[in-house]
């Protein structure tokens, strides 16, 4: 952390859009040299993916656009093409649009000592006007030759395209990189010309960006043209904020490039989503925000906010951002050098997150500790408005349960757990976006092994053909075959049958999304069997029983929880982030040979999960928790 109140030469800051939609504390972390060396998550490879898949989609919207306008068309990237390709067409590096401009996930850049691009954030300070420094631009030639000029496809390369397109008034301009101006920078995956002149940009993210419903102006995904857009009988706007400013901050910077339709025109802006059916279009001058702002008026206000905030930063500046835990912080690269600051302090977010913790800091309350020293019948004298998330009667006993150490509380004297004769513990690994490709299953008979019952333990489910692959739905179809069966026979016997899993949201969605590619491979069930099953009191989410039961002090996750009930994983890696990396491995994601040890390990940390899940229901419905877990009333306002 920078600690200096002094100035430096003040550096070259540049923000993406990502930076405005994000935590002030990154943007300063982003820009603070002396944060340099700080503790930062290693890379999250499911991130790393939605990028790789963003940029594949980009790419195929380009080449439809391309097929579709022919000369109308232009490219900035080399040949025309609609993106870079890496190795000969073994995978895409992305179209040009940087993080922020609604491409990518995450707040923004990444740390500087992560980026390529010496013009990002926290880089070398640049002298005020100059030139932006470029990765690919050119270098003096040996012997004092010639520039040979910017490497084709560079960013300077391809800002010089765009300049010169948009001189010769290109219809459309593809993978446009704009004008540095002022602390931001910005590229957009299409630059449109509009009648009166000007253009106006139009995102392509991998996302949904409608819902059904009406009132979404659209025009079809091939005829992105704001003139034409039509209210849309089918659909209706999905909210997506940072859509909304990464198109305000490319507006803003072809406004000071001179590249903007006139003034008193309109400042419309497009998103092409997953679907790729239809642009969106947005009116940026519509009241979209609170106070009835619009999207360029609270665009410019955050824009001058975090600015400022860099700047700080970058010239060691009293900080203009304090670290305060919100959701963000669960995929941030700099939360380990954020927790353990407010570790240090106490701070009130480590257990009230967000806009919660704000308002009890601003009322005086900016520790757990006198969190827990509250009446939780009585919020705090200085509070202005009704805290948002959990009551008082809540926060208060959790921040009592940290200062104890504990994991849990109960909120009642027995916990209601559903059990059953036969047990399925049920969990699934996926990756990224690309398909589950293994279900995990753990039978158990607490009812009692009758003759002809199958033998108990773990079985998995799997295909190690790196997704996406048809083989999926064979492993889908296996699982869901086996688990139809145990339960068919459970039921055929006279006894109850119950499977389990922790945070059902996961599963569901990938039987669900199973069912609807993979229909008539063997044993893929239909969308509705599918439904039955998850609306059936069978299936049985832990996690649900976990949020209604008991307060949790250090998270609701099964890595925080199941350790309660006394389970440990063998594998001290094991992970979600790190079983991303280990399936890259497993399947030779980058080329070279499977790594058979590193298959061996997923199963290994597939078996452990639902061990841990079996622990767990075993633990909340036994005896041991009314020893080891205290009632919420017990809780005292004093720290052992």
């Amino acid at each position: 952390m920078s600690t200096s109140t002094g100035s430096r030469t003040a550096p070259r800051v540049l923000l993406d859009a990502a930076a405005l939609s994000g935590c002030r504390r990154r943007v300063h972390l982003d820009h603070d040299p002396a944060a340099a060396g700080s503790p930062r998550a290693l890379p999250d490879p499911a991130i790393e993916q939605r990028r790789s898949d963003a940029a594949a989609h980009r790419v195929r919207i380009g080449e439809l656009l391309a097929g579709t306008w022919g000369a109308d068309w232009a490219s900035t990237w080399p040949g025309g093409a609609a993106g870079p390709v890496i190795g000969g067409g073994a995978g895409f590096a992305g179209n040009g649009a940087e993080p922020g401009n609604g491409a990518e996930p995450g707040n923004g850049a990444e740390p500087a000592a992560n980026r390529s691009d010496p013009s990002g954030p926290g880089a070398e300070p640049v002298a005020s006007g100059a030139d932006t420094p470029d990765p690919g631009a050119g270098a003096p030639a040996a012997g004092g030759g010639a520039d040979p000029g910017p490497r084709p496809g560079s960013r300077a390369a391809r800002a010089a395209r765009t300049a010169e397109l948009v001189a010769a008034g290109a219809p459309m301009i593809w993978g446009a990189v704009l004008p540095l101006d002022a602390d931001r920078r910005g590229t957009a995956e299409l630059l449109v010309r509009v009648p009166g002149g000007g253009y106006v940009p139009v995102l392509v993210v991998r996302r949904r960006i409608t819902d059904p419903g009406s009132g979404a102006r659209t025009t079809a995904v091939t005829d992105p043209w704001p003139q034409r857009a039509r209210p849309d009988p089918d659909r209706k706007v999905r909210s997506q904020p940072r859509d909304l400013l990464a198109l305000a901050q490319l507006t803003r910077l072809l406004e000071a490039a001179g590249w903007a339709p006139p003034a008193s025109a309109p400042r419309p802006g497009g998103v092409i989503g997953l679907d790729a059916d239809v642009v969106v279009w947005h009116d940026l001058h519509a009241a979209h925000w609170p106070g009835d702002r619009s999207t360029l008026a609270e665009y410019d206000a955050r824009f001058t906010d975090r600015s400022a905030v860099a700047r700080a930063a970058a010239t060691g500046a009293p900080a203009l951002a304090a670290p305060s835990r919100v959701t963000e912080c669960r995929r941030c690269p700099w939360w380990p050098t954020c927790e353990a600051e407010l570790e240090r302090a106490d701070d009130v977010s480590l257990v009230a997150h967000g806009e919660t913790g704000r308002l009890l800091r601003e009322s005086g309350v900016g520790t757990v500790a006198a969190l827990a020293a509250l009446d939780p019948a009585a919020p705090p004298r200085h509070l202005v408005t009704p805290l948002p998330g959990p009551p008082l009667t809540d926060l208060v006993p959790l921040a009592r349960a940290r200062r104890h150490g504990l994991a849990v509380a109960r909120r009642v004297p027995r916990v209601p757990v559903p059990r059953a004769d036969v047990e399925v513990d049920v969990d699934m690994e996926s990756f990224g976006e690309s398909g589950a490709y293994l279900w995990g299953a753990l039978l158990s008979h607490p009812g009692g092994r009758r003759d002809g019952d199958p033998e108990p333990g773990y079985r998995a489910f799997a295909t190690w053909e790196p997704l996406p692959t048809p083989d999926e739905g064979r492993s889908f179809g296996e699982f869901w075959t086996w688990l139809m069966r145990t339960r068919a026979a459970a039921l055929a016997s006279g006894r109850t049958f119950a499977a389990y899993c922790y945070n059902e949201q996961a599963e569901n969605r990938w039987m669900l999304s199973s069912a609807q590619r993979f229909g008539g491979v063997p044993g893929v069930p239909t969308e509705a069997e599918v439904r039955a099953f998850i609306e059936d009191p069978c299936w049985v989410d832990l996690y649900g029983v976990v949020s209604t039961w008991f307060l949790c002090a250090q998270g609701k996750g099964l890595k925080k929880i199941a350790p309660a009930a006394g389970f440990s994983w063998r594998d001290p890696e094991a992970g979600g982030e790190n079983s991303m990396r280990w399936y890259r491995d497993a399947v030779a994601l980058e080329g070279g040979e499977p790594d058979p040890r590193q298959r061996e390990r997923l199963i290994g940390y597939n078996t452990d999960d639902v061990l841990a899940t079996q622990a767990l229901r075993e633990w909340m419905s036994s005896e041991r928790i009314l020893e080891e877990v205290p009632l919420v009333s017990e809780l005292a306002d004093t720290a052992v």
